[in-house]
């Protein structure tokens, strides 16, 4: 099974409209799996988009919910103990989910048909702008002095 071409949708979103996954595709993306063309949009800004690194914790998390669940009822003891042992679960899983969270997204936009970045649209932004303000200095890259 090939992939399809990766793209990079108008970072403004007026020219694809965004349209959100319905919850069960969207518990099934939260989960990695790819959503449909028609969301790319979303996808997008989802992780790339304005608080995206607060939706990646937040939906790292919500993939945790069945352990956290089978931890807090699966072991015996006073609920403060119970409640401590899923706070550090939390804890743990959140340290890799930051940790890992460029790996994350690159793959995630990959795997749904979208250009693989590490960077955030604000992100992105800011390194055209650096880019362009040394090149207006010292000229396009490539360009040799003679």
């Amino acid at each position: 099974m090939s992939t399809p071409a990766a793209t990079t949708p108008a970072t403004d979103g007026r020219d694809d409209p965004i349209r959100r996954p319905n919850p069960l595709r969207w518990i099934a993306y939260a989960y990695s799996a790819a959503l449909p063309a028609k969301n790319r949009s979303w996808v997008y800004n989802d992780l790339t988009g304005r608080f995206a690194v607060p939706r990646h914790l937040l939906r790292s998390q919500f993939t945790f919910l069945p352990i956290y669940v089978a931890l807090y009822f699966g072991f015996p003891g006073e609920v403060g103990i119970r409640l401590a042992m899923v706070g550090l679960g939390a804890s743990l899983a959140l340290i890799f989910s930051i940790t890992y969270m460029d790996q994350n997204r690159s793959r995630r936009l990959e795997k749904n048909g979208l250009e693989a970045t590490t960077l955030t649209q604000r992100r992105r932004r800011e390194a055209d702008a650096e880019r362009e303000a040394y090149e207006a200095i010292h000229g396009h890259r490539g360009t040799t002095a003679a």
